[in-house]
This record gives structure tokens, C-alpha cells and sequence, in this order.
């Protein structure tokens, strides 16, 4: 068997068509959709993430603004800035990229970000209403995994999942989404003691740890869904995930590349949530 490839590049591109309609549609009521983007120093990472946000806000219609600091930036500087975006009637959602510099307190921060532009959906009272089965906002990440689950009609309710890693960013997330659509669900972090015993069960499998290779295709149920969110450098130097991708292909029933996988889909749900947050204004 080899498995279906979920080609997150493809679906997105779908999904950003149906964004730039909706934004098309609010732009001529004159209200554009407006997305800002905070970066604090030069972390290389970092700059290609918020240049390919930005550039995807201004292709699907939105009115963007990148606010670049120094590292040196204070903290109450930070906090000032979000302040003033927070009152902005032509932004939407906002957006500061992690990781801070040290002397920040990035959960101050987040928590400083109005709820309802919190498009990320890392405000505590965002994570709240997650886990009530209410949210405002999905994390993007989880949110493009579960929309990649939707695109091959995979049946959730009643299937065993096992998420692999437990951050406040996709993990514990994830686990609520597909715990919400029925799948009885098992998350796994760094002191499970027997991984593969878990992995071996799971009809869905999420691995999201930035550990390469972590899973390997002797841990992989056959006919499994692998969503693979890792994103790491192979002795080539070459972009690779955190599942061991060739040989575990010939063991999953569908599984998503890196790159070319989750990554397009993280970006196109933080459109998502950008033009509901607009619609709901």
C-alpha cells in the first residue's frame, strides 16, 4: 500500500479563493479586512514566516501592516504598540510572531492582544472557549489539520487518535478538535513512556513534536492517517517533518508531506480567521 498523499498546498489555494471572495465581498461594504503583524528582532525563521503572512494577506485582498522592532524593544513598548492596535478600526485580527526575546513575557503579551483580534487563538479566554466546544477562534495550525481531515472526508467520530506532543500551540489544541468531532483521543508527550504502543493504535496520528524522525513506519498503524506539523533540516540540510516520511508512505493510508503539507494550511486558517473576525465586526 502506498499511501494518499494531503496535499496542503492544494487545499489552501482552494480556501484562499474562497477568502478572497468574502474579502472581496466586505471590501465593497467598505470594511477590507485588515491583519497586523508584529515582529521584534531578526530572527531568520521568523522573517520568512511573517513575510509569507503578509504576502498572503495582500493576495487575497486584505489591508496588512508589518510593524518591525529592534530586539532591544521594551516590554511596555510591546505592550503599547498591541494597546494602539487593539483600537484600530481597520485591523481585524493581530498577530505577533514567536518566539519574543528573552526579556519578554510572551504570555503577557498574548494576553495583552484584544480576544476578539486574537486571530492566533492563543488568548486564554480564546483557549477557554476551546475547550467548552465554543471557540472564537481555532489555533491555525490544528484548525488547517482538522480542514486537511475534512478534504479526504476521513471519519473522525468514533476513530482513535493520538497526538504526539503537547504545546499550548497544537498539541492540547488539536486534541480538543478532534476530541470535538468524536474521535477518543490520547495525547502523548515527552515522559510517555512507550510511544509506539500508542501510535501503533491510532487510526489518526499527529505528530507535532520539531523532533525528526520521532515517528518511524514500524510505529505506524497500517491505513493510518499521518498528519505530520514538524518542520526540521535532514543531514542535507533539505526541510523534513518529524515522521520518518518514505518509508512510513508505504504503511499509512494517507499521509501529508514536508514541505508542502500542514505548513501552506497554518497560514491560509490564520486568513480564515482574519475574514471572520472582520465579518463579525
Amino acid at each position: 500500500m502506498t499511501a494518499q498523499i494531503i496535499n496542503g498546498t492544494l487545499l489552501s489555494q482552494q480556501i484562499r479563493a474562497d477568502v478572497t471572495q468574502r474579502a472581496k465581498t466586505l471590501t465593497a461594504k467598505g470594511k477590507q479586512p485588515g491583519l497586523a503583524v508584529i515582529l521584534v528582532g531578526e530572527n531568520p525563521a521568523s522573517q520568512v514566516y511573517v513575510r509569507n503572512k503578509v504576502k498572503a494577506c495582500e493576495d487575497c485582498g486584505f489591508y496588512s501592516v508589518l510593524e518591525n522592532y529592534d530586539a532591544t524593544l521594551t516590554e511596555s513598548a510591546l505592550l503599547a504598540h498591541i494597546d494602539r492596535l487593539n483600537h484600530d478600526p481597520k485591523i481585524h485580527g493581530i498577530l505577533v510572531q514567536l518566539p519574543l526575546p528573552s526579556h519578554i513575557d510572551a504570555n503577557k503579551v498574548i494576553e495583552a492582544i484584544a480576544a476578539e483580534k486574537d486571530v492566533d487563538g492563543f488568548h486564554i479566554s480564546n483557549a477557554g472557549l476551546l475547550m467548552t466546544g465554543q471557540p472564537l477562534f481555532r489555533p491555525c495550525t490544528p484548525y488547517g489539520v482538522m480542514k486537511m481531515l475534512e478534504s479526504i472526508n476521513y471519519p473522525v467520530r468514533g476513530a482513535n487518535a493520538v497526538v504526539v506532543g503537547a504545546s499550548n500551540i497544537v498539541g492540547k489544541p488539536q486534541a480538543m478538535l478532534l476530541l470535538q468531532a468524536g474521535a477518543t483521543v490520547t495525547i502523548c508527550n515527552s515522559k510517555t513512556r512507550d510511544l509506539a504502543a500508542h501510535t501503533r493504535n491510532a487510526d489518526i496520528l499527529v505528530v507535532a513534536t520539531g523532533k525528526r524522525n520521532i515517528v518511524t513506519a514500524d510505529m505506524v498503524k497500517p491505513g493510518a492517517a499521518v498528519i505530520d506539523v514538524g518542520m526540521n533540516r535532514d543531514d542535507e540540510g533539505k526541510l523534513c517533518g518529524d515522521v520518518d516520511y518514505l518509508p512510513t508512505k508505504e504503511v499509512a493510508g494517507y499521509i501529508t508531506p514536508v514541505p508542502g503539507g500542514v505548513g501552506p494550511m497554518t497560514i491560509t486558517m490564520l486568513l480564515v480567521n482574519t475574514i471572520e473576525a472582520a465579518e463579525r465586526n
